[in-house]
């Protein structure tokens, strides 16, 4: 078997590096700098410095050279850009190939998830094997072999087996999942929530505001991705609370690093100009909130991390506004 991996940021090598554990990989690069240094070392310096890849990862910067004769193609592209890669990429990707997205984003503009814009760029793709790998994967920690547990969301129940086993590894246990919608929803809401958890830490508050935001981001990125014909019981598996724990708790977490900057007062400008690699919920919110409004959906946590993103909202207004709002029952809205 073949896999293409398509992005070569710290998820992507880290996956491309799983993966070579049972099939050949050819992990494409944007930069050739970067897929020659990758070739020539065997570690990818940039985003996952310090890792050594196996042999067994060949890298490249051409995307007909990575995708042609591929069995299985791993999108992980960034949701602003993954659209112009997809389609730079179609003409090599066969009908009948599964395309696995591990981005966690919403399309700005027209709010579309991953696997949304893929059956669009492959209007002839079986769209039953278009899906996602997300669960509270860390890449450095995956790359390091600490155990960890994901979920594989596609339709076809044989290629769900299939990809697997493909993804599968003693340290790096999957989970079959045929809701693609609520796995790929989760995915991108747990980055906003992160925000704001993030950002509470900032401003010096503890884990009682850590447990709420957390528990109730939970329920508003449930409430949206039901609405969106999400399984409710996703939500309270890996793809939902595995990956929100983890993104909202950890020092590793890119969108909880930027909003632990907001907190302590910095601009957002200062803080995404010395990241080097994305932080997904900065540009999802947005979209985000379109999708809450388009159907019906209260969303109070959300709502207030776009006025801090968006609107000039002073991160230490956030959380007192939130703790002012009108008093509900826990069942029926935050």
């Amino acid at each position: 078997m073949k896999v293409a991996v398509v992005g070569a940021g710290s998820w992507g090598t880290a996956v491309a590096a799983l993966c070579s554990a049972n099939a050949d990989v050819v992990l494409w690069a944007r930069s050739a700098e970067l897929a020659t240094c990758i070739e020539a070392s065997h570690e990818n310096a940039e985003y996952l410095p310090g890792i050594v890849l196996p042999a067994e990862v060949r890298a490249t910067p051409h995307l007909a050279v990575a995708c042609g004769d591929a069995d299985v193609v791993v999108m992980a592209v960034p949701s602003h850009g993954f659209r112009a890669v997809i389609t730079e990429a179609a003409p090599a990707i066969p009908p009948d190939v599964p395309v696995i997205s591990l981005a966690k984003g919403v399309e700005q503009g027209t709010r579309a998830r991953m696997t949304q814009i893929v059956r669009e760029v492959l209007p002839g793709h079986a769209p039953d094997r278009i899906g996602v790998l997300t669960g509270p994967n860390l890449a450095r920690e995956v790359a390091e072999g600490q155990p960890t547990a994901s979920v594989v969301a596609v339709g076809d129940a044989e290629t769900a087996t299939s990809l697997q086993h493909l993804f599968m590894t003693p340290t790096f246990r999957v989970y079959t999942n045929a809701d693609v919608v609520g796995c790929e929803i989760a995915g991108a809401l747990k980055n906003v929530i992160a925000l704001a958890v993030g950002a509470a830490a900032g401003l010096g508050f503890g884990d009682n505001t850590r447990a709420a935001l957390i528990t109730r981001g939970l329920a508003e990125l449930a409430r949206l991705g039901v609405a969106l014909g999400g399984n409710p019981m996703t939500f309270a598996g890996l793809a939902g609370m595995g990956d929100l724990v983890a993104t909202c708790t950890s020092e590793k977490s890119r969108n909880r690093h930027v909003g632990f900057e907001l907190g302590r007062g910095r601009t957002l400008d200062e803080i995404v100009a010395e990241m080097n690699m994305v932080a997904e919920g900065v540009k999802t919110t947005a979209a985000v909130l379109e999708l809450a409004g388009e159907h019906g959906v209260e969303m109070p946590i959300a709502t207030m991390v776009g006025a801090v993103l968006y609107e000039g909202l002073r991160a230490a207004d956030m959380v007192p506004a939130l703790m002012l709002r009108e008093a509900k029952p826990e069942l029926h809205g935050i």
